[in-house]
């Protein structure tokens, strides 16, 4: 190969390099662009939709803030109740009768101490809390956060929800913020305060798991917040809050078969804790419709046994002579399927609708009777105590 034939050579590669050289500089980016604008297409068009997102879903590392808003406001509660043992007969022939009450002692008594919890709802002193905490009591001891000790009184008391109010003799104390427990949702984030065991005031968090949970059989009226926060023996009164430190519930109850928290307990709403306090600041008492009977919920068994087609409703398995529903024409095996034209599925649901009417208030059944529909109107009474 002579010297011209080489530098022929090495002159092609050079400019094969510079070709390529180009072809890398030019077009390759023009590629790599359009593939990151595709893949920018995919995510947030905005700085601020990521502002969105982020605040839609907020990390919370600590509900302290809450905690200090409301533990003030959460009280130790502790009874005591003087309890009688009666000596009862063991035979009923008379020589042993006589034997027995020379042998047999007087009466014993005993104290007994319970420990519970309540919330203080207004600067001086009213107290709400649960009245199977205070049932009975002979003595109520108080103890506020800030270390005061107080003996309560007890304002009412309706045992239909287990609710009572208590008054203190202080001033100035911290109050609870009531929450519209109508907007608490399933998935919501709420801490129970109250004093497990007699340890002292305990926090513990969870969710809400479930609202409106009745036919439990634990009050007349029910209408729980169900939660997996641990409720333990001595929360009962205790607060139900949200992260906002507000009032969610009154911790009342829990499901367990051991007797401890197995992540089932019960809170009443406050919606139904502020209207039955107020009643009872107000009156005394709560208010509610009654007209005198006795029900259970029809089954196709039932339906069957009475030859009733109707497999749905309520029937009346009680009357009270001269009560409003005796007065009204009202007769044994009467179903319920509508009261006020509302129709009825369940016996919770004429009990419901029974206590909302206003005492000396007109209310329309309408009922089965031999296979045909009838509408009564019964007057409704206050329902006694």
């Amino acid at each position: 190969m002579n010297i011209n034939n080489i530098f022929t050579y090495v002159l092609k590669s050079v400019i094969l390099g510079l070709a390529i050289a180009f072809l890398v500089i030019t077009i390759i980016p023009s590629i790599t662009k359009n593939s990151d604008t595709e893949a920018i297409n995919i995510t947030p068009s905005s700085t601020s939709d990521l502002n969105t997102l982020s605040t839609q879903a907020p990390i919370v590392n600590s509900y302290a803030n809450a905690v200090e808003i409301a533990a003030p406001t959460v009280v130790n509660i502790s009874t005591q109740t003087l309890v009688t043992n009666q000596n009862y007969r063991m035979s009923k022939d008379p020589f042993m009768q006589h034997l027995f009450d020379q042998l047999q002692s007087e009466p014993r008594t005993r104290l007994e101490k319970s420990l519970g919890s309540g919330v203080i709802v207004s600067q001086d002193g009213i107290i709400l809390t649960n009245y199977h905490v205070i049932k009975n009591a002979n003595k109520i001891e108080v103890a506020i956060h800030d270390g005061q000790v107080a003996l309560a009184s007890i304002i009412g008391v309706d045992p239909d929800t287990d609710l009572a109010v208590l008054k203190v003799p202080l001033n100035n104390l911290s109050n609870i913020q009531f929450a519209n427990s109508i907007y608490s949702r399933v998935g919501d984030i709420v801490l129970a305060i109250g004093n497990p065991f007699g340890v002292g005031q305990t926090v513990t968090s969870g969710i809400i798991s479930g609202t409106g949970r009745n036919m439990l059989g634990i009050n007349t009226f029910e209408d729980f917040i169900q939660t997996d926060a641990a409720i333990n023996p001595g929360n009962s009164g205790g607060a139900l809050i949200n992260p906002a430190g507000e009032l969610v519930g009154i911790n009342t109850a829990i499901i367990s078969r051991s007797g401890g928290s197995q992540g089932i307990g019960l809170a009443i709403p406050t919606n139904l804790a502020k209207n039955v306090m107020q009643q009872i600041l107000k009156q005394g008492y709560v208010t509610r419709g009654w007209i005198g009977i006795g029900i259970q919920n029809v089954t196709s068994k039932l339906a069957a046994s009475l030859k009733q087609p109707k497999t749905t409703g309520v029937i009346i398995s009680k009357i009270l002579v001269n009560g409003p529903a005796d007065k009204s024409g009202l007769q044994l095996n009467d179903i319920i399927i509508k009261i006020n034209n509302k129709k009825i599925y369940n016996k919770r649901m004429v009990l419901n609708a029974i206590s909302k009417v206003t005492p000396s208030k007109k209310m329309l059944l309408t009922v089965i009777r031999d296979n045909k529909e009838k509408i009564i109107s019964v007057v409704a009474d206050q329902r006694p105590p």
